[in-house]
């Protein structure tokens, strides 16, 4: 079994520095400015099967590697389809086939339905099982699309392909891996009270549940919010924005409910 392992180190130190360099023009106080992008996070050793490898030679890499899915490339080196720990779920082997049906519950099934979920659960060749219709990304498509895409999709990793060439992995772990380097925030960025306090403001800017400029105090890095709200739900959003801020050490809720006076 020929199995492809991609260790593109110079795309690899090319993102980090595209990476850098973005991080160097973008607001170092807003936890939200920095639009990172698939290569910035992506997994760049790509373990790979090609076309002709069977189930068995999958299940093992999966297992010894401790992956949950990986791409399948043809004979050209391109990608012809992804291939999961799902489509794997249901093995004759296994005793994991699914039951028999009555006739009736037969009946009501498109024959291309059926001899579909006998090839997943029989098929010896990668290629019966896979998915051929790949749902790819850019290293450039930014970190939002590509979210969208998995939850839309419901699928827990994309192959990033320039011109059938898989150059890298993005998996929802790797997004929660750049969350946790996010929340991090870059080091030794500190403020006044001031400048925390014009950035507070820039961040609530634009939203219609946010108040007035002049209801926000900063004292000693801590964020006094003022004012009046109609829901619960803007009390919090409002001191998320807040909370947001890099540099910010506190929020303090003065925030209240409109008081209305009914005539004697």
């Amino acid at each position: 079994m020929r199995i492809e392992l991609c260790l593109n180190r110079l795309t690899e130190i090319n993102c980090k520095c595209a990476l850098r360099a973005r991080l160097a023009v973008t607001n170092p106080f807003d936890l939200g400015s920095t639009l990172m992008q698939a290569s910035d996070i992506m997994t760049t050793e790509v373990i790979s099967v090609p076309v002709s490898a069977s189930v068995f030679d999958v299940a093992e890499l999966m297992a010894k590697h401790h992956i949950s899915g990986l791409p399948v490339l043809g004979d050209d080196g391109k990608i012809a389809g992804m291939v999961s720990e799902g489509d794997l779920l249901h093995r004759v082997e296994t005793g994991t086939g699914k039951p028999q049906r009555s006739w009736f519950a037969e009946f009501l099934y498109s024959t291309r339905r059926l001899a579909t979920e006998y090839l997943k659960e029989h098929a010896l060749k990668v290629s019966d099982v896979m998915t051929a219709n790949v749902v790819s990304v850019l290293p450039q498509t930014p970190l939002a699309d590509v979210a969208d895409l998995l939850q839309r999709h419901r699928i827990k990793r994309v192959p990033v392909v320039v011109d059938g060439k898989v150059l890298g992995i993005v998996s929802r772990s790797n997004l929660v891996q750049a969350l946790a380097r996010a929340a991090q925030g870059p080091s030794g960025a500190l403020a006044s009270d001031e400048a925390l306090r014009q950035h507070v403001v820039q961040v609530l800017g634009g939203h219609r549940w946010a108040m007035a400029a002049e209801d926000v105090v900063v004292k000693d890095g801590i964020v006094h919010l003022w004012g009046t709200v109609t829901s619960e739900e803007e009390r919090r959003a409002i001191c998320v924005s807040a909370e947001r801020v890099i540099g910010v050490k506190g929020v303090e809720d003065h925030l209240g409910y409109p008081t209305y006076f009914t005539p004697m």
